[in-house]
């Protein structure tokens, strides 16, 4: 029987913002979490032109799983003619993904960019959280 050690995958919170699908995971990315992550991002990046950005800023850990998730989202992404985009300030994962040689191949952002901070800010019927 796996062990948990007490933790168990929180969902991670999912909108569509103006043409955009932000997902922002919390806890951990490692073995137990992300294959759970890399389904959900199988779906959204299985149409034409996805654009994803992931909101790392609650993402406390980050293991081999959790990059195999993120590069596979990416690869799945840009095959389809779309875009996956990282926000995060974390020094522990920057060190991760500049360790994991990860730095120059995604597109970090220290924040939630300008266009769909706007448009995020203003409510839009039939957007929101996913259940």
């Amino acid at each position: 029987m796996p062990e948990n050690h007490g933790r168990h995958a929180v969902e991670p919170t999912e909108r569509r913002i103006a043409g955009t699908t932000l997902v922002a995971p919390r806890g951990e990315l490692d073995l137990l979490t992300a294959p759970a992550l890399s389904q959900r991002l199988d779906v959204l990046t299985s149409g034409a032109f996805p654009d994803l950005v992931l909101d790392l800023r609650a993402v406390a850990f980050i293991d081999c799983s959790g990059l195999r998730a993120l590069c596979r989202a990416r690869r799945r992404a840009l095959s389809r003619g779309g875009r996956l985009r990282l926000i995060t300030r974390s020094p522990g994962l920057l060190r991760v993904l500049h360790h994991a040689r990860l730095t120059g191949v995604f597109e970090l952002l220290p924040r939630l960019p300008a266009e769909l901070d706007g448009a995020a800010a203003r409510p839009v019927a039939g957007e929101g959280p996913r259940p």
